[in-house]
């Protein structure tokens, strides 16, 4: 099986290299806003709306005469940010027509980019190559890794090179095309799986994973930077080092979400033969003030999106019950229906057969049965399954079968 996957780590900069990435990402963030003023000028005059090649031609002449500052970073920064553009305007017309079509969508025109949130990235194509502890890209030279020995070294073909700063720090991501030895059917158990604030994850065979509460752990510390930065004067020195130490707390408690869901569906994709998760509605359930918060401290469709692609790497078969199916008010040993359960219930009891279970594991062990029910040519309780896409799919939702990791 061949897969695009992308491998992100963390770059150790020293002064002049870090200048020459801010260079490059200043040469991106300009190619890319100039491009976007060109095609709506074009559209305002009723002419054809150039396309990324048009406008890399365009910069090309530029370059000899008001541009020559972009002869010293590489011509791919500025080229793919162009190609960039022309990707944004397709996914902005395609959900115009899901618009159309009555699906409830953001538009999201493509808007001019700008530093005051961070240098930005920019991404290489050509001569790219990975050591144990370095890559090597155009223009920028070796640049050592922090990370030794995760970047892929053999076995794999480097496409591109994505580097991108945040919070003072320097990440490349690099992709890549690998194989990977086709799934094979297993004999490891089957899971149901219950997602929660409480808890990240109840597994039906009793295991729990544990929400690090990311947000909430920081976020004393955050609001107090944010205060910081709020009473310090707008454009002043003491302004940018306030908003310097607010980004690194953001990051930090960014990356603690991260590794915690990267550990978790790796670790439930490649133990187990089949999971069955509830198709939740992310955006609804974000609605309720009360839980905004702590529900998007969780990453719950993050957690769906990386167990989708990983099930397809390691032949974990993903799927989502039906959003209506009541898995919690349901009893898993009798099959009772409870007509209501407030939140404030953490154990299930049944009022029918006495079952006394903890409520996400009832909600777990559920979402279990409803699997080998249809595994066995039946549902249960009338109820069906929604089998995952099988597909590996990239951040952007464009390209099938790679992911970032």
């Amino acid at each position: 099986m061949i897969i695009l996957r992308a491998f992100k780590t963390e770059l150790d900069l020293n002064n002049i290299q870090r200048s020459a990435c801010a260079r490059h990402a200043g040469a991106a963030r300009y190619a890319y806003n100039w491009g976007l003023a060109r095609k709506l000028a074009a559209y305002q005059a009723g002419e054809k709306t150039p396309t990324a090649i048009d406008l890399h031609r365009e910069l090309n002449v530029l370059k000899q005469t008001e541009l020559s500052w972009m002869y010293e970073v590489s011509k791919c920064a500025p080229q793919e940010a162009l190609r960039n553009l022309d990707q944004a305007f397709v996914h902005f017309f395609r959900r115009v027509k899901a618009k159309k079509a009555g699906k409830k969508v953001k538009v999201g025109f493509p808007r001019f980019k700008s530093k005051k949130h961070g240098l930005g990235s920019f991404r290489l194509t050509g001569a790219i190559h990975i050591c144990e502890d370095a890559i090597q890209l155009p223009r920028l030279g070796r640049l050592r890794l922090k990370e030794h020995g995760y970047l892929p070294v053999s076995g794999a073909k480097v496409l591109s090179a994505t580097v991108s700063e945040r919070a003072g720090r320097w990440f490349v991501s690099v992709q890549v095309e690998m194989e990977l030895p086709d799934p094979h059917e297993t004999h490891q158990p089957v899971v149901g799986v219950d997602l929660g604030i409480t808890r990240l994850a109840t597994v039906s065979d009793g295991t729990g994973i544990e929400n690090p509460r990311a947000l909430k752990r920081n976020l004393k510390k955050i609001k107090r930077l944010q205060r910081t930065v709020s009473r310090r004067q707008k454009g002043s020195a003491n302004r940018r080092k306030a908003a310097a130490k607010l980004a690194k707390a953001h990051l930090r408690a960014a990356s603690i979400r991260t590794e915690a869901l990267h550990q978790a569906t790796s670790r439930l994709a490649k133990t187990k033969s089949a999971v069955v998760l509830e198709d939740l509605n992310v955006s609804g359930m974000l609605r309720n003030h009360h839980l905004a918060q702590a529900i998007a401290d969780v990453g719950l469709y993050e957690f769906r999106r990386q167990i989708v692609y990983k099930g397809a790497w390691y032949g974990c078969r993903v799927s989502f019950a039906d959003p209506f199916y009541p898995s919690t008010k349901r009893c898993s040993k009798c099959g009772h229906i409870k007509a209501e359960m407030s939140l404030g219930q953490r154990v299930y009891m049944c009022d029918a057969c006495d079952l006394v279970l903890d409520r996400d594991l009832n909600a777990a062990l559920n979402l279990e049965q409803l699997i080998t029910a249809s595994s066995a040519g039946s549902d249960a309780c009338g109820e069906g399954v929604r089998p995952g896409h099988p597909a590996v799919l990239d951040e952007a939702g464009t390209e099938p079968q790679s992911a970032s990791v």
